[in-house]
């Protein structure tokens, strides 16, 4: 019987963040079986019941370990959710430790790495005391990790505001990015929330590899740049796209499914903006408007709107409301023959890959991104906090697979604009070039993660060099 390498796997809190990295250790595990993951989870108050239910699906070689929940109560209030997220991993660094000496003096157990989600890198430092490889699994865009490896560097030449720079930030291998688009975290550098994300990518330079969440074809100049040995980084491991797979089976995800095979096909516009966006009543208002006026078929998951726009992000945001009560009047009348209206939450895996689904307009968070990619829809580009400004160039500027709509002055983008977008994605000479650019990007997908994919290589390498030392 082949000897067991098992490695560990530590997750950063919420979601979103438990997910990808569970994503990960499932790829791992289907293309080595041999393999055991032990995944490491810290969790601010209780664990939500949706990072519950995703633990029951996972094999047999992947085991999940719950760390004792950090009260919110122990953590200054009214802080961005990136510190709670950080301090979250900081008060949970003793349970993580003794969670890996109690793995490591297992003599059955042959633990030789550590994969860390990007906000549990503290954790990094247990590596050298129990001897073990660490690494980062970055579940965003190259782009994005290009631009925080040279933030730094950026730092260090700035004296003003990223977003007061007259000119493009230009890095490495990337689309120039007006500084107004960079990572929400850099937007006010007099912040703690930047000042903690500086320290965190530093501390990146000393893992043994990064795993990137994308692949060649996508994003060919940052991971060029990225693997590029002038710059000193560690080695980089595009292994993906890898996405979460559903299975859609709520009662009303099977309503939205039903819905959508009475559809044309290519005819339906989904809209969703993710597991933590949230649009401001008025932006709800026009977005109802916008979709109304275009006549196109649309498939909404509403969540209740909230002037912050990542209310949702950390599970908050949504007390027992119904969105629907926020919608215009006779909005839901007028609308029944051309629309669908699923509350907070529906079956986006299946939906994309519906035959009737002709576009998606996507808030941008690299999960739905690549979901998309794998089904080949294009998008409209409406993104809202993080990284997601910084996808929406990459993909309606560099990859050209998308359209994205333009806010007035007060940040509104109004309905008049969100009709024309629609129009633009779904109709006529530009919607085929948008959906041939994006078609092409699909097999590019399709073909990387295939047994002798670029993907699969490259995950496989490592997998064999992580044996060697089981």
């Amino acid at each position: 019987m082949a000897k067991t390498t098992h490695i560990v796997v530590i997750a950063g809190p919420g979601f979103t963040h438990l997910v990808p990295i569970l994503q990960f250790s499932k790829r791992l595990v289907n293309l080595h079986p041999n393999f055991h993951v032990t995944c490491i989870i810290p969790s601010l108050g209780s664990p939500p019941s949706a990072s519950k239910t995703i633990l029951e699906t996972l094999p047999s070689n992947i085991t999940s370990t719950f760390l004792p929940p950090v009260s919110p109560k122990d953590l200054p209030q009214g802080v961005a959710n990136e510190v709670q997220m950080q301090l979250t991993v900081t008060h949970s660094l003793p349970s993580i430790h003794q969670t890996l000496k109690s793995l490591t003096s297992d003599s059955d157990t042959a633990l030789v790495a550590m994969v860390v989600d990007s906000f549990a890198f503290e954790a990094l430092d247990f590596a050298q005391e129990f001897n073990l490889l660490s690494y980062v699994y970055f579940p965003a865009a190259a782009t994005t990790l290009s631009v925080l490896m040279h933030l730094p560097k950026l730092d260090e030449e700035t004296s003003c505001e990223y977003r007061d720079l007259p000119y493009p930030v230009k890095v490495p291998g990337c689309v120039p990015l007006h500084g107004k688009d960079l990572y929400t975290p850099t937007q006010d550098r007099t912040n703690l929330v930047y000042k903690l994300l500086l320290q965190r990518v530093k501390r990146y330079r000393f893992v043994d590899g990064i795993f990137i969440n994308s692949f060649l074809e996508m994003e060919e100049g940052p991971i060029a740049a990225l693997k590029d040995e002038i710059r000193g980084y560690p080695r980089m491991y595009p292994v993906g796209p890898i996405v979460q797979t559903g299975t859609g089976k709520s009662e009303k995800g099977l309503e939205c499914l039903t819905w959508l095979d009475k559809q044309e096909k290519g005819s339906v516009l989904y809209v969703s903006f993710g597991s933590g966006g949230t649009l401001s009543q008025e932006q709800m208002n026009e977005l109802a408007h916008g979709l109304e006026m275009s006549k196109h078929k649309f498939l909404w998951a509403v969540r209740a709107p909230n002037d912050v726009a990542n209310a949702a992000y950390l599970g908050g945001g949504e007390k027992c409301v119904d969105p629907l009560e926020f919608l215009p009047f006779g909005f839901m009348e007028r609308t029944k023959e051309q629309g669908m209206v699923v509350p907070s939450w529906a079956p986006q895996v299946q939906i994309l890959g519906h035959g009737s689904v002709g576009g998606f307009l996507t808030h941008c968070g690299w999960n739905s991104t690549l979901e998309s990619v794998l089904q080949g829809v294009p998008l409209i580009t409406w993104p809202l906090f993080a990284e997601q400004k910084m996808n929406a160039v990459v993909l309606s500027e560099s990859l050209r697979v998308g359209v994205r709509p333009r806010a007035n002055e007060k940040g509104l983008v109004e309905r008049d604009e969100i009709s024309d977008v629609v129009k633009r994605l779904m109709e006529g000479v530009e919607g085929v070039k948008f959906r041939n650019r994006m078609k092409e990007l699909k097999e590019a997908a399709t073909n990387t993660l295939k047994e002798d994919g670029a993907s699969t290589k490259t995950l496989s390498q490592l997998a064999l060099k992580w044996k060697s030392l089981a």
